[in-house]
């Protein structure tokens, strides 16, 4: 998986780009928590669920499913996010959504139980550049340093160059309007 940190990175830069009227704070964060909650599955460890059960780590709560879950849960408090309902769905789906489509990208692990419940096969991309992060404390040594790389190139820059295009591409509509 990449860092949670990286998860969290997508929604927010892609919701700071799109600016405060659209997404209000509340809802970037709750983008930000939808892109970071498939992880909470590395709990499971701690009671005895196996790496690849289907509650297991990438499994159940790395599916469309959770994902369109995690939506729907948003659009009953969208009010609270100050958004539409729409809007929510959209945010915190596409958040949720890019969880396991990143860890579809990374070079280590069991894959991703992306069409849960419809099958427990995982699945990654054929392309997986991305170095997988270890699970727990270890993420702060010096082997770190590789990940941190890989997650830069691969994840950081192309949703930091997204995310600048974005904002050069509303605010220059602003103007016009």
């Amino acid at each position: 998986m990449p860092t949670i940190f990286t998860h969290a990175a997508v929604p927010v830069l892609l919701g700071a780009a799109a600016g405060k009227q659209r997404i209000s704070r509340r809802l970037l964060c709750a983008g930000a928590i939808a892109a970071m909650l498939p992880d909470i599955d590395t709990l499971g460890f701690k009671f005895g669920i196996a790496y690849a059960d289907a509650f297991g780590h990438r499994g159940a709560l790395h599916s469309l499913l959770f994902a369109l879950c995690t939506a729907t849960l948003a659009v009953l408090l969208h009010r609270r996010l100050r958004t539409t309902a729409a809007r929510a769905f959209a945010f915190v789906g596409l958040a949720a959504v890019s969880h396991p489509l990143l860890d579809m990208l990374t070079n280590g692990g069991l894959g991703i139980a992306i069409a849960w419940p419809l099958t427990a096969q995982r699945y990654f991309f054929p392309w997986r550049p991305i170095h997988v992060s270890p699970i727990g404390m270890r993420f702060f040594s010096m082997h770190s340093v590789p990940l941190i790389a890989s997650e830069l190139l691969w994840v950081w820059l192309p949703m930091g160059l997204i995310s600048l295009a974005l904002w050069r591409w509303r605010v220059s509509r602003d103007r016009l309007q």
